[in-house]
């Protein structure tokens, strides 16, 4: 048996946990709107057409900021082609996957979505084959208050939404040679500065991300991230970074440990944040929005990426098993353990599209990385402790040792304590002791989420097969968790 302690202090926080990094991402692409969160036929549609079993389980989950509508789908993409009456709207070739958009969905239905789920709307601008008027115009058309034509039309169009947009990303993945109207740091800086300086213009209580690196392999990376940074100035509120994690290899023991790339892409990244904010001499810095993150391989590949014009098209519906479940847990834990710097994340994406929720016809398929999101809720607000780790440690291809037990803590304001743990080991038992400072923890809630195969997966015909549990945790002055192999941990506890 192998013994690790998590050592904790109430004063020793690395900062306010940001709740918007338990945000999601909603694209148009494959069967992520139509068919997932729309579908008017359904005998689940609501009155708006929306699927309310998918709302439902997605409420389970408690998004807090939603990214819309990409993603790749943004770089030729115009806002104007979804607003106005449906039956007017055009339909669009899409030339990012491969299909087209009857623009049937719009930005007035995602926002009365957002109105309907408490989700705070964060919107991608057009920064491929799009301009910075264009941009600037949304912004109007969603956020203006002067009569102007363009808010003109958002009355013409009844709009009854109350959600504003408070958060933009300017263009998306800019950096990538595949995107639309892919470009040069040094052009995508002075485009997306525009942008930033007429949208500011429009509404400054509006925060600007801006499109940092898309895949930490590409030649570019850091370096873009730094010239997109200098460029924008201080209209730069945040920059973002993508990572989809894999396993590839087929090597179980290996994945366990890659949560770590994600600390040390964090890192990086905010390096070259404090470096662009030093060299200003601001006492403004910008922030990390991670704002595309998941596992993500089994359907990376042309076949299972381009549609070939069918539409709705079924792009990259990945079924995940019980070791994805424990990389996306090692995601949030790592958001939360930066909670200084990482101020928002995105999981790519909701529903259908390498996503927690499948649908089939009028059936729902919660995925076994919905039952680690869902261990989160109600386990999120408060401080992020530094995490003392004492135990034994894995061999890493790609990361040296790391620790058996990857772990975070958060203490509320009213003296709860939220731990998380993942055991990385694949056949080895661990007790885990928590200790925070010597202080009484009583057990408020405590749960697991394990199988004795780390492959298996929740399917149509064995839907439960990996769901969390009620788990026996003993309340003492430092408590002894005894954690299975390949297995995620979480618990409250209330600290005397």
């Amino acid at each position: 048996m192998t013994k690790a302690t998590f050592n904790l202090h109430p004063h020793h926080h690395v900062g306010q946990v940001d709740p918007r990094i338990f945000g999601g991402f909603l694209e148009h692409m494959g069967r992520a709107v139509y068919e997932g969160i729309y579908e008017p036929t359904s005998a689940h549609a609501d009155e708006f057409g929306c699927r309310t079993d998918v709302l439902a389980a997605l409420d389970e989950l408690d998004f807090t900021v939603m990214r819309y509508p990409g993603g790749n789908f943004v770089s030729n993409y115009h806002w104007r082609d979804g607003v106005g009456p449906v039956e007017n709207r055009p339909t669009r070739r899409e030339l990012a996957w491969g299909t087209i958009e009857p623009n049937s969905f719009g930005t007035n239905e995602f926002l009365s979505l957002c109105d309907r789920t408490g989700w705070s709307p964060m919107f991608a601008v057009n920064l491929g084959t799009g301009s910075a008027e264009e941009a600037a115009d949304w912004v109007e058309y969603t956020n203006g208050q002067l009569a102007t034509d363009i808010t003109k039309q958002r009355e013409l169009d009844q709009s009854s939404n109350t959600s504003k947009v408070p958060l933009w990303c300017l263009g998306n993945e800019m950096d990538g040679p595949w995107q639309i109207g892919h470009m040069s740091a040094s052009e995508y800086g002075t485009k997306a500065r525009q942008a930033a300086h007429m949208m500011k213009l429009v509404d400054p209580s509006i925060e600007l991300v801006v499109s940092g690196t898309s895949l930490p392999d590409n030649s570019t990376y850091l370096n873009w991230d730094r010239e997109a940074l200098e460029a924008v100035g201080g209209f730069a509120d945040y920059l973002s970074t993508h990572r989809y994690l894999d396993n590839y290899s087929g090597d179980t023991a290996a994945f366990l440990t890659s949560g770590a790339a994600i600390d040390q892409q964090i890192a990086e990244i905010d390096s070259v944040c404090r470096y662009v904010a030093g060299k200003r001499r601001s006492s403004k810095r910008p922030f990390i929005a991670f704002d595309e993150w998941n596992v993500w391989y089994r359907t990376r590949n042309r076949d299972g990426m381009w549609a070939d014009g069918n539409f709705p098209a079924h792009l990259v519906e990945e079924v995940y098993d019980l070791q994805d479940a424990l990389v996306c847990a090692q995601f949030l834990m790592s958001f939360i353990r930066n909670a200084d710097v990482v101020k928002i994340a995105n999981i790519a994406q909701i529903v259908n599209v390498i996503a927690p929720v499948l649908t089939d016809g009028d059936r729902l398929l919660r995925q076994t990385i919905f039952e680690a999101l869902a261990m989160f809720v109600n386990r999120r607000e408060g401080r992020a402790l530094h995490l003392g780790y004492e135990g034994s440690t894995l061999g890493s291809p790609d990361f040296g040792d790391v620790a058996m037990v990857d772990g975070a803590a958060i203490l509320s304001d009213n003296g709860e304590l939220h731990v998380y743990a993942v055991n990385r080991s694949v056949d080895g038992t661990v007790d885990l002791e928590i200790n925070l400072s010597g202080a009484h923890l009583h057990v408020v809630s405590s749960e697991i989420l394990h199988h004795p195969t780390p492959s298996t997966q929740n399917t149509w015909e064995n839907p439960h097969a990996v769901q969390r549990s009620a788990f026996e945790t003993s309340d003492d002055a430092a408590p002894l968790v005894q954690l299975p192999p390949h297995s995620f941990f979480a618990a409250t506890f209330k600290a005397t």
